[in-house]
């Protein structure tokens, strides 16, 4: 009896590994990635998922052989996805020379081959609101334009333009065509931009170049070089554009792989061709730090390859190199990116292996093409993503007082998401409610919004306060001419300039300093050969300058301000700053001690201390006065800043010169020698501390294994 179910129920478990082993690898609905955004200082942060996987398609083709048997027929080494205007999608399956057609549901409508003309290695797919198929057939080296039944419509091939150089490559790979039948064709290894061509295929120009990468070491051989030597430098050309999108109003946007910078790599082009994107943090693309690869020593960018945009306008690209998928708003500003390498020997969804093209349909649903596993991952938004999207969509159309109410349920589903945060600080903006604005906008991390806010808060007190102030300005100076004449009256002013002045050491010493700022070749001077000045009067002055610094990095005004004061720590600064002073005192002396100076120890201490007293003068009232400007005087604070660090240097010049004796010309080689003594200083102290640390480590790891053993 058992033996018999034992048989009957053996062919049943054979069938069904049989069709385990048969089906396509699936994963399980659970997201099987994270996702992150980037805050203001392009740092990646944790979120919820933004998309979910839903499902793949492309996994079922199937076609009829001579006999009339159905037999499977995969995708081969597909290149291209581009969604009809019907949410059709059509696959460019480009190692089985043609062109699949699925339904909005994922089914297999038809195979496009152009039996009166076969295809050759097709890379690229467009299909215009008619139904018209354009397609960019690489290996024949040729752009073909079917007819909505398939059949063929006309050819493009190379155009006969004397403004293309005979060198140029026709090697279509990505298009794009205008409403008016305008093709704007992605060339293979083109540096000159995206050929355009008319309808009847007649070349009109080039469009969108991106620009040639120049280092500052090119720039200095363009100057120095003769032309002839310059020439024979290997040329400098600009990257080739790889993928094209086109949105709802017609603008054209472009993708960007290998270049050495991430600022460009995806642009929107108006008619002229010029970039309207404008990104928060300037990039497009970021690394884990984690994540991160290396070749010849030289970190490898993220190259995305391909790019769509959806219905909401926003801009969604795919990284060959680490996989990712990342997506910004209309306006360039990033909102997330997600996934990340594919395991080996098994497909889950929403983690690619070999991402190759990426399209939405009329829902948002992004479509993702792996060419290694020839299958396309559907993503859906999450509750969360929809949430965002909704929210972002407001806020870019101006309608801030709508968008607060959902950027609040985003900040209930993530308290730390910062377009969300920025979201109601713009609405706060909008409100009038300044003062919420600037508390949102330092949240954060916005200063131009900040600056906007103190702004009309600025406005608004000086309205407010106008009569009082202008009032109260009055009054004092009234006061301070009345106490004028009423001194001068009395006698109490030439009483004053008449006291007898103390002869206090270290009272001679610090009044000393105010006549070094008036007269500083004299008080340098002083200091060399009067004595005018002590090791206790320069510890003093040193203790108001550290003072000075840790108050300009805390109290600054946060439209100027560049330091976290979060996790600023004050003694690691002020031990940084004072190893960096007194590296300066040890090498400047022994320079001056070999260069004929004749300053003592003792005298460049003193004057190098007195010489950062404009950052008491100056840096530390600028850092308490930032806090009432705006980034409209910018050029106020730079000018006051960069006069600070003139008068220090102008001060240690005249030390220089004043303490050692030296002539001009003796003192300008003395501070080149200085500073290069300086430098050296500090590669070996960087060296010694490496062998010392090395060392630590040595001796601790000897002594843990002598003590286990």
């Amino acid at each position: 009896m058992n033996m018999t179910i034992r048989r009957r129920w053996l062919p049943l478990f054979a069938a069904l590994l049989v069709l385990m082993a048969a089906a396509p690898p699936h994963a399980s609905a659970d997201v099987a990635y994270n996702t992150n955004f980037i805050d203001q200082k392009a740092r990646n942060l944790s979120v919820q998922p933004a998309y979910t996987p839903i499902g793949i398609a492309g996994d079922h083709l199937t076609i009829e052989s001579p006999a009339g048997q159905s037999r499977n027929s995969p995708l081969q080494n597909p290149k291209d996805l581009f969604i009809g205007p019907d949410d059709h999608l059509y696959i460019a399956d480009t190692g089985n020379n043609r062109i699949v057609e699925l339904d909005a549901n994922g089914n297999q409508v038809r195979f496009l081959t152009v039996p009166e003309s076969p295809l050759k290695k097709p890379e690229g797919l467009f299909v215009t609101k008619a139904g018209e198929i354009y397609i960019a057939d690489t290996g024949n080296k040729r752009i073909v334009r079917l007819h909505p039944d398939g059949t063929l419509a006309k050819v493009y091939t190379r155009p006969d333009s004397r403004y293309i150089p005979a060198s140029y490559p026709f090697d279509p790979v990505r298009l794009v065509v205008d409403t008016r039948g305008f093709l704007y064709i992605a060339m293979l290894g083109s540096y000159q931009g995206v050929l355009q061509l008319n309808p009847e295929g007649r070349f009109q120009s080039f469009y969108g170049a991106n620009k040639t990468p120049l280092s500052p070491i090119d720039a200095l051989k363009r100057t120095f070089y003769p032309r002839q030597m310059y020439a024979n430098e290997s040329s400098k050309l600009p990257d080739a554009i790889s993928s094209l999108a086109m949105d709802r109003d017609g603008f054209i946007y472009t993708s960007t792989r290998g270049v050495t910078s991430v600022k460009n790599t995806v642009k929107k082009l108006n008619i002229r061709g010029v970039n309207m994107l404008h990104s928060r943090t300037g990039n497009f693309g970021t690394i884990r730090v984690w994540e991160r690869k290396y070749e010849s020593g030289r970190l490898v960018l993220p190259a995305l390859i391909d790019l769509t945009v959806d219905v909401n306008g926003n801009i969604t690209a795919i990284d060959s190199i680490y996989h990712y998928v990342y997506q910004y708003d209309a306006n360039g500003n990033p909102l997330f990116f997600w996934g990340g390498p594919a395991p080996v020997s098994t497909t889950q969804l929403g983690l690619l292996k070999t991402p190759v093209a990426i399209d939405a349909n009329s829902r948002g649903d992004l479509y993702i093409l792996d060419g290694q596993d020839g299958l396309i991952h559907i993503l859906r938004l999450s509750e969360f993503g929809a949430l965002v999207n909704r929210a972002n969509q407001l806020t870019l159309q101006g309608r801030y007082e709508e968008s607060e109410r959902p950027w609040q349920e985003v900040l209930q589903h993530n308290a730390y998401f910062t377009p969300a945060i920025l979201g109601q600080a713009k609405a706060a903006y909008k409100t009038e409610d300044y003062a919420r604005a600037a508390r949102l906008f330092i949240k954060g991390e916005d200063p131009v919004g900040y600056s906007d806010s103190l702004w009309q808060i600025r406005l608004l007190w000086f309205q407010r306060h106008f009569a009082a102030l202008a009032t109260g300005l009055l009054a004092a100076a009234l006061g301070i001419a009345l106490l004028g004449w009423w001194s001068r009256r009395n006698g109490w002013r030439a009483a004053w300039r008449s006291r007898s002045r103390s002869r206090i050491p270290a009272i001679v010493q610090f009044k000393h300093v105010w006549h070094l700022l008036r007269h500083p070749i004299d008080g340098f001077t002083a200091i060399r050969y009067e004595r005018k000045g002590s090791y206790r009067s320069a510890l003093t002055v040193l203790a108001a300058v550290s003072l000075s610094l840790v108050c300009m990095n805390l109290f600054t005004g946060y439209s100027f301000n560049t330091v976290n004061t979060r996790s600023f720590d004050v003694i690691s600064y002020l031990l940084r700053s004072g190893a960096i002073w007194f590296g300066w005192v040890l090498a400047h002396y022994f320079v001056s001690t070999i260069y004929q100076g004749e300053g003592r120890f003792k005298d460049v201490f003193i004057g190098s201390a007195y010489a950062l007293i404009p950052i008491v003068l100056i840096g530390l009232p600028l850092a308490l006065a930032s806090n009432g400007l705006t980034l409209a005087e910018q050029s106020i604070y730079s000018f006051f800043q960069n006069g600070m660090s003139i008068w220090i240097f102008l001060l240690l010049f005249w030390m220089i010169m004043s303490v050692h004796n030296y002539t001009f010309g003796e003192t300008i080689v003395n501070l080149v020698l200085s500073a290069a003594a300086f430098a050296t200083l500090a590669v070996l102290v960087f060296i010694i501390l490496g062998i010392g640390s090395d060392l630590y480590i040595f001796i601790t790891d000897v002594t843990r294994e002598v003590y286990a053993r």
